[in-house]
């Protein structure tokens, strides 16, 4: 794939910026982990305790979204890669956490936890990972994230699936930096996160019914 040099170069972003052209392949490039402000208190659950224990699966994606890189799209390049930057680890593993933290602060569910365990439960939450990339709607502009998720929930003692449900979060950043890029990443894989972990425990307690 070709690097967004000419998109980084005419939106005349410095040292530290979004995909630094200037830093040679050789040097190690700069890391960047999620850290999701907490969840809303709105999103708990009320009524009874939760009894429900659920496993967050390894969401499935394309290739080109399973990698530390950071993904892009950008005019006339389309899908490409930030340069001089990676993720601590790859989308979906940071997707995946960021599910269970989202499920287990919600308040619906007994306890969550990240695929593979040894902690039996009674509801597996399958997970594609469809869009995890900045979009550049043209050069020097600040990108929109995009996170996507499609959800399977799963009764893991039947083997049948409870609910299907999908959901997105779109956020600008508010500059073309990587801080503030970064920061859109958070704020939209937040949201989309939360979103989903409310669907999850409400089609467990309907269920339960």
């Amino acid at each position: 794939m070709k690097r967004i040099a000419a998109l980084l170069i005419v939106s005349g972003l410095g040292t530290g910026c979004v995909g630094s052209v200037l830093k040679s392949d050789n040097e190690a490039p700069d890391l960047y982990r999620l850290a999701a402000p907490p969840a809303s208190s709105a999103t708990a659950g009320s009524g009874p305790a939760p009894t429900h224990a659920i496993t967050v699966a390894r969401p499935r994606s394309a290739s080109s979204l399973d990698t530390e890189r950071i993904a892009v799209t950008t005019p006339g390049h389309g899908f490409d890669y930030l340069a001089g930057a990676r993720w601590a680890d790859t989308a979906p593993q940071m997707v995946q956490q960021m599910l269970v933290d989202r499920l287990i602060s919600g308040g619906r569910f007994a306890t969550a936890v990240a695929a593979p365990s040894r902690v039996p439960t009674d509801l597996l939450l399958e997970v594609e990972l469809r869009h995890f990339e900045a979009i550049y709607a043209s050069v020097g502009s600040p990108p929109q994230v995009l996170v996507e998720l499609q959800g399977n929930l799963v009764d893991v003692r039947r083997g049948v699936r409870v609910a299907s449900f999908g959901t997105r979060a779109e956020a600008t950043a508010a500059r073309n930096d990587r801080t503030a890029v970064i920061a859109a990443f958070e704020d939209a894989t937040a949201r989309a996160a939360q979103d989903a972990a409310l669907r999850a425990g409400e089609a467990a307690a309907a269920y339960a019914r």
